[in-house]
């Protein structure tokens, strides 16, 4: 009978340090000196974020200071949809890892922020709506108390203002009924269209202050025979691939595609017979008074073959 020989151990991976691990996943650790990034284990190992958001939160906080990490910037990165993305991004900022406010800038346009947090305690328990940039948040006013000074009590002796009777206020002017001027169906023609725009393409957000600011460009299209169509086609036709500044790309279009107003029709200058070589306007239909025919005639009477009759009947009558 053959003789048992013990199975042989396992030959180490060079560069591997050994472990007693049984299962699972082993680290192979290098000193990194630089380009590393800092991720807590409250993020990594979240329990209810899904993959792809601890996997977008982990690349966001990898990246430099003022990199675009916008849907369509992040959608060109990775083959994720975008509605992917944009589902993983409302993660972050419902667990309070991603904060987007809206802030006006020093030049008045709106702008979006991302606030990329390390930590979800360091995010604001409840965030402005809006804010200015560049601009500290306004804190609560310290006044200054004036220490109070007391006195002993001396009665005063009474004068002239403590002998005269109180003067009594006047009464408040009935305030002017503010008559609000009636709104113009133009401008709100105008500012749909505009709105609108980011229908064709989601690039072209205006704001409100854009939008009324544009709104008389647009009035001054339509006054000129143009439909709402053509503004609209002339608007979102051949854009820019990087589109930065849509307000001013549309403010640029209408002002220097303004079409030229439709001429009037001349007027038809009226014929008369008068003149030299004027044709003969043709004398209106009648109907005979006795035979009830049709024949052209400047006044209502008989027809050219009922005259001679009503002639010889006239002579009779007079020779009678």
């Amino acid at each position: 009978m053959a003789e048992t020989k013990p199975i042989a151990a396992a030959r180490p991976h060079q560069g591997v340090r050994r472990t007693t691990t049984r299962s699972g996943v082993i680290h192979v650790r290098a000193y990194q000196p630089d380009r590393y990034t800092i991720v807590g284990n409250h993020l990594a190992q979240h329990r209810e974020l899904s993959l792809t958001a601890i996997g977008l939160a982990t690349h966001i906080l990898s990246l430099p200071e003022g990199a675009p990490v916008d849907i369509r910037s992040l959608a060109e990165r990775f083959p994720e949809g975008r509605d992917r993305i944009a589902f993983a991004l409302r993660e972050l900022e419902a667990h309070g890892y991603l904060e987007r406010v809206r802030e006006h800038t020093e030049s008045g346009r709106l702008v979006t922020r991302t606030y990329a947090h390390h930590s979800p305690d360091t995010a604001a328990t409840a965030a402005a709506p809006l804010r200015v940039a560049g601009r500290p948040p306004a804190g609560r006013r310290t006044v200054e108390r004036q220490p109070v000074v007391r006195t002993t009590d001396v009665p005063a002796a009474p004068g002239e203002e403590d002998q005269a009777p109180p003067r009594q206020a006047p009464a408040p002017e009935p305030a002017m009924p503010t008559v609000s001027a009636p709104p113009d169906p133009r401008h709100h023609r105008a500012a749909a269209l505009l709105a609108g725009l980011r229908r064709t393409d989601d690039r072209l957000i205006l704001s409100r202050r854009d939008v009324d600011r544009l709104a008389p460009a647009v009035t001054a299209w339509l006054d000129n025979g143009v439909s709402a169509a053509v503004v609209h086609h002339a608007l979102t036709d051949s854009l820019p691939v990087d589109l930065r500044n849509p307000a001013k790309l549309i403010g640029y279009r209408l002002d220097a595609l303004l079409p030229v107003p439709v001429p009037a029709r001349p007027t038809p200058v009226p014929r008369t017979a008068a003149g030299p070589g004027a044709a003969r306007r043709p004398d209106p239909l009648q109907t005979c008074d006795g035979c009830e025919r049709a024949f052209r005639a400047p006044r209502p009477g008989h027809c050219r073959d009922c005259r001679p009759r009503e002639t010889v009947v006239g002579e009779k009558a007079c020779a009678a």
